[in-house]
């Protein structure tokens, strides 16, 4: 097998070719040195030495170089995607259990308690008109108090959130700021002691006329619609209790989910408490630059989680 090598001896290089196991031709003399130099033995061990080492060198460049030929000719590594574990995969499908059972409880509740609110207004509007006469006066309180119970239950739901639940009923409401296990947790049961003045309110002012009567309907009508808005933009919209649909690309809504998000994260000692007024209560403490930054999150994620079809 032949090997071409190649020595460095002086200014220019000198060529030697090597056949097989043995040398057709004795090398020349180089030029540039009288033949009476190479006589002197000290010298030839010397030009011995330079060319076996310069030999060395250049055997071992060649072969590096093969080296890096082959590595380049190496396929990419095969990237082998990762199958999710079954705790995984179970913890999943709890997930998507619990948000179903949720969702039908929601479905459920607010389907009654619309459509008996709904007919509790036209059987009570239709028998104060019986006769021909139509109380105007108690008619326009009912229609006050129903206003005015739903903006004054955020005013309440804040002072009770900050007053009552994070303090004496903590034991209650620390379910809500821990991860959930099921798909109910203790604070629910804030929500069923919020109904029973709603559904007494309602009770008495359907079944009874006058203005009073008028007003406690009215109260308890617009506790009513407090409640369903506050499960469907808190429980869905915030916590992604179940799916709320269009109700996510409202830009006030998405405001008010990142604000309750914030009361969540301890940045502000607990601000904001409210939920519909809870920007306002963030601009208050100066928390504005990060209200901005948690709707943009939150922003991202949806739209990641809508193009991975999750």
């Amino acid at each position: 097998m032949a090997a071409a090598l190649s020595a460095a001896l002086g200014p220019k290089p000198l060529h030697l070719f090597l056949a097989s196991s043995h040398l057709s031709h004795k090398p020349r003399t180089p030029f540039l040195f009288p033949p009476s130099v190479f006589r002197n033995s000290r010298i030839q061990r010397k030009m011995r030495r330079k060319t076996l080492f310069t030999v060395c060198v250049l055997v071992e460049d060649q072969n590096s170089s093969g080296e890096v030929e082959n590595l380049s000719d190496e396929e990419p590594p095969i990237v082998v995607p990762q199958i999710p574990s079954p705790y995984v995969a179970q913890r999943l499908a709890r997930k998507r259990s619990e948000r179903f059972t949720y969702l039908v409880a929601a479905v459920m509740s607010s389907f009654g308690i619309t459509s008996m609110a709904v007919m509790a207004v036209y059987y009570r509007f239709y028998w104060q008109m019986e006769g021909g006469e139509i109380p105007f006066s108690e008619m326009f309180g009912t229609f006050c108090l129903s206003v005015g119970a739903a903006v004054g239950m955020e005013f309440w739901a804040r002072w009770a959130h900050r007053a009552l639940w994070h303090s004496s009923m903590w034991h209650m409401h620390e379910s809500h700021h821990k991860p959930r296990e099921g798909p109910f947790e203790l604070n629910d049961v804030f929500a069923i002691i919020n109904a029973v003045p709603a559904i007494a309110l309602l009770s008495y002012g359907f079944f009874h006329k006058g203005l009073v009567p008028g007003l406690c309907f009215g109260a308890g009508l617009g506790i009513t619609v407090f409640g369903m808005a506050y499960m469907f933009v808190h429980d869905g919209l915030v916590h992604k209790r179940f799916p709320v649909g269009p109700i996510a690309n409202v830009p006030y809504f998405r405001k008010v989910a990142a604000a309750h998000q914030l009361h969540h994260s301890d940045k502000f000692n607990g601000v904001p408490y409210g939920l519909f007024l809870g920007p306002k209560e963030l601009e208050e403490v100066g928390g504005q630059e990060e209200l901005e930054k948690e709707i943009n999150r939150r922003i991202k994620l949806t739209t990641t989680k809508s193009i991975n079809g999750s």
